[in-house]
This record gives C-alpha cells, structure tokens and sequence, in this order.
C-alpha cells in the first residue's frame, strides 16, 4: 500500500447536493477553502436557485443521475476535471419511503434501493479506482438513525440504509490496504424537504384503514416536533462531516451520530456495542488485520 497525505484543502465530490444536507454540507466544505464538486440530476429547472447558489459560493455544479451509470460515469469524469483529481467522496444522494410495508409493490421498493444502495454502488465503481490509485482517500456515506433500526412505516427506507451500512463496513475493510478510509454519518429525521419527497405506495387497503389514519398524523406530528428543534438541521449534519474531514485519518468514529433529539444516544451506544462485537468476529475469522482502526476503536 502506499501512501500520501490529502492536501490541507481538499478536492471533494458531494452527490445529492440538491438537497438540504448535500447543499447545506457543499457550502460548509467550500466556506473552509476546500475545492467542491456537488451533483444533482437537473441542475436547472425547479434545482436552478439551488445550482446558482452553489455556483456563487465557489462550488462546481456536476450533472449526475446515480440510478444511472453512464450519467456516474460522465460525472465522474467531468469532477476530476475540474477539481484536477479527488480526494473525498460524499456518497449523500438519497430517497426516503414512507408507508405500510405490504402495500409497496417490488418495484416501488426498488426504486429506493436503486438511489440509497445501487446508487452508492455505481459511485464507488466509478470514483474508487482513481482513489486506489493515489493511495488515499475518504469516502463518506449518510445513513439514518433508522439505518439501525426498524419502525413502523419506514421500513423500505430502513431496509435500504441498513443494505447501505452494510456495504461501507465491507468496503472499509477492503479498502484500508490502498489507504482508502471512510465513516459513516447517521442522521436523525430533518425538517426539510426530503419529507415531503418520500415514496409512497400508490395502492391502499382497507385492511389498514387504522394505519392508514395513523400516517399522516404521525408524520405532521414529527414535522412540528422537528421545526420547533432549533439546532435538529442540515446545518448540524454539514458541520460534522466538514469537522471530520478536517482531523486526521485514524481520529476519525466510523459511525458518527448526528441528532439533536435525544434520539441518537440509544444509537451511539448500540455503535459501540456493535464495534466490539465487529472486532471479535474479524479476529475470529483471521481477518482483524483487514480493519482499518480509528482511535476510538469503532
């Protein structure tokens, strides 16, 4: 394996940057001198405010569709172009769903796989062997709080972002011999427009009519909850993934916690517990010296 140190200012592809998260963490990373690249699938039309915003703040706007390879591909290309290489990688593009389980059709579900786990599959594919070959790199994912557990009415989101941690553990181990290291940021829910955009299936029953009464309320209810939250935004989540990037490989949680609910202190010790838990079957399996240790030992 070799090695070289990341530049102090690093060169960083962002997907999902039409998001609140994605744009929120584009101008944090910007704001601290970093050179960045964030993809949306359209950067004009409804994203066009978003994409001059970006623009102003110094940020280069890359068109990209993750449910598309060759849109990765091409999108890829033109990063490294205009960042002269890559550093970071941001794997943030995401999709939520939101509904009773039974009631989404296989292709309904697929469709969120095909963003949350596909996607970040296709970006890797494309991004990775640029990051082996400099012998360093960061790769970054955005998980959920809920990518740890399940609930009632988010299960295919759940089931997704439980798919997407199971992918970075893998690619952690894999990766640590070319100097590749990653972390993995798990958001609580955020009063922000990714609300309103989740899947939802498109056929009822009558036979969850109860559940059916509850969706709406339960979901209005954690709008209001959120809203009145102050420090529960996407700012929160930025901040943290720019503080990250900013300390040095091995200081670095690989799952890192980002909620201001009280929600995320069962999960972070459930982290902690699972870390244990993960370093003992590695060793059991002769594979400890695949992980790629931080100094918190998660």
């Amino acid at each position: 394996m070799t090695s070289s140190s990341p530049p102090a200012h690093k060169r960083i592809l962002v997907t999902g940057a039409s998001g609140a998260v994605g744009h929120a963490t584009c101008l944090a990373l910007a704001a601290r001198g970093h050179h960045v690249a964030g993809t949306m699938r359209t950067p004009g039309g409804r994203n066009t405010d978003v994409a001059r915003s970006l623009e102003t703040h110094g940020v280069t706007v890359v068109t990209m569709d993750v449910t598309d390879q060759a849109s990765v591909d091409a999108g890829v290309v033109a990063t490294l172009e205009a960042l002269g290489g890559l550093d970071v990688v941001f794997n943030n593009a995401g999709v939520g769903a939101y509904g009773v389980q039974e009631l989404f059709t296989p292709e309904e579900m697929h469709h969120v796989f095909d963003v949350n786990v596909f996607g970040v599959q296709r970006v890797m594919r494309a991004v990775l062997p640029h990051l082996r070959a400099r012998g360093a790199g960061t790769v970054v994912y955005t998980s959920s709080l809920i990518g740890r557990v399940a609930i009632p009415f988010y299960g295919t989101y759940c089931a997704s972002k439980w798919a997407l941690e199971a992918i970075a553990q893998s690619y952690r181990a894999e990766l640590a011999r070319f100097g590749v290291d990653s972390f993995i940021v798990e958001p609580g829910a955020l009063p922000t427009a990714f609300l309103d955009g989740m899947t939802e299936p498109a056929t009822s029953d009558a036979a969850y009519a109860p559940e059916a009464e509850l969706l709406g309320p339960s979901l209005e209810g954690m709008v209001q909850a959120l809203q009145a939250n102050s420090e529960q935004r996407p700012e929160l989540v930025a901040r943290l993934v720019a503080d990250l990037l900013d300390a040095p490989i091995g200081a670095r949680p690989f799952r890192v916690v980002a909620d201001r609910t009280g929600m995320g202190e069962p999960i972070d010790r459930y982290n902690a517990h699972l870390a244990q838990v993960t370093h003992a079957l590695y060793a059991a399996f002769g594979n400890g010296e695949m992980l790629h240790l931080n100094a918190e030992g998660t």
